[in-house]
């Protein structure tokens, strides 16, 4: 069997988490939301992002947190901008646009957006005859494996706001994002730098779910009435309860995420030293090295990876994942192996 860099969802559930879900299973607990794990999750959650107000739920996954958040903040006639490379904009099947909003297209070189990206589009939207930008969204880390500093998230907060302008942040790799060396994030700085944000736990170490964190107060109200219409409400939620609740005892979460990192970092390392160069300057767990054709498909024939832009007629950059489960011994052959193809 080939061995997958290709995403950081190949493997299933930190072995804690595994045993919590087995320890708990006979337990007769209350549905939708309202278990004692789900309920003790949610306090050690707004402990750490420090808002003992926070209005928190959970879902199964990335789309669904996404379509659900952006159907509940918007007015029917608003639209949501994103970078081209957002997820709402290429992975998810039109989710976005299937709940009758418009997703207006920023492109940008490393995935980020800024406060004179947004502006351009908010110049091109004047009248009723159009749709009206209502929500920004952005991904930390984004899907080019940039992140945000704090500086940048400043800005786009306060932007937002003078614009009346909702800032909503997916979360699906944010523990890679808070933990890479280039940060300079907290989680409870991000959290008060967006009206709205998520915690992936599928990309590490959860079998499923994310925790979706509402600050903005105006937003919180029937939020549940959203869930229960998009088929988010989970009868059986306390499997996103156990498994936040592990994730979040003893800094888990976090400590699997720098793990991410470190093989990626490790990787990128190895195959910088061989003189190859990148798509870009990915600081988390996906990284896009660019090399020959010839390499590519010996590499393919070990390995699993995407294959992501094409760079002329000999080259082109793939993408390479790691995970919170990612083998130190699987990078270090992996090096070994480009080497080889290499010479």
């Amino acid at each position: 069997m080939r061995y997958n860099f290709k995403n950081d969802y190949t493997e299933g559930l930190h072995p804690n988490i595994l045993m919590a879900l087995s320890q708990t299973n006979t337990e007769q607990q209350e549905g939708y939301g309202e278990d004692s794990y789900s309920c003790e999750a949610i306090n050690i959650l707004r402990q750490k992002i420090q808002n003992p107000d926070a209005g928190i739920h959970f879902v199964s996954g990335g789309t669904q947190a996404n379509a659900v958040i952006i159907a509940a903040l918007l007015k029917p006639y608003e639209s949501v901008i994103s970078a081209s490379t957002g997820h709402i904009n290429v992975h998810e099947a039109g989710a976005v646009e299937y709940t009758g909003h418009k997703i207006n297209i920023v492109k940008t070189l490393d995935g980020k957006l800024s406060c004179e990206n947004i502006q351009a589009v908010l110049d091109e939207h004047t009248d009723e005859h159009m749709v009206k930008p209502g929500l920004v969204y952005i991904s930390n880390a984004t899907e080019t494996g940039t992140i945000y500093n704090q500086k940048e998230l400043e800005n786009l907060f306060l932007f937002c706001k003078s614009n009346h302008l909702l800032l909503y942040l997916d979360g699906a790799r944010i523990g890679c994002a808070l933990t890479c060396k280039e940060n300079d994030l907290t989680l409870p700085e991000l959290s008060k730098l967006v009206d709205v944000f998520y915690i992936g736990g599928t990309k590490n170490g959860a079998i499923l779910g994310e925790a979706v964190i509402i600050n903005n107060d105006k937003l919180k109200t029937e939020f549940k009435f959203h869930l229960k219409q998009h088929g988010a409400l989970l009868a059986k939620s306390r499997i996103f309860g156990i498994q936040f609740v592990e994730l979040f005892k003893d800094n888990l979460f976090f400590r699997l995420a720098e793990h991410a990192n470190n093989m990626a970092l490790k990787l990128a390392t190895g195959i910088r030293k061989m003189g190859f160069h990148f798509l870009n300057q990915s600081v988390t767990n996906q990284i896009f090295p660019i090399l020959n054709h010839g390499i590519i498909d010996a590499l393919n024939k070990k390995y699993e990876f995407y294959v992501w832009e094409n760079i002329d007629d000999k080259k082109t950059a793939i993408r390479l994942v790691t995970s919170w489960a990612t083998k130190e011994e699987a990078v270090d052959i992996f090096i070994e192996d480009l080497r080889s193809f290499s010479n």
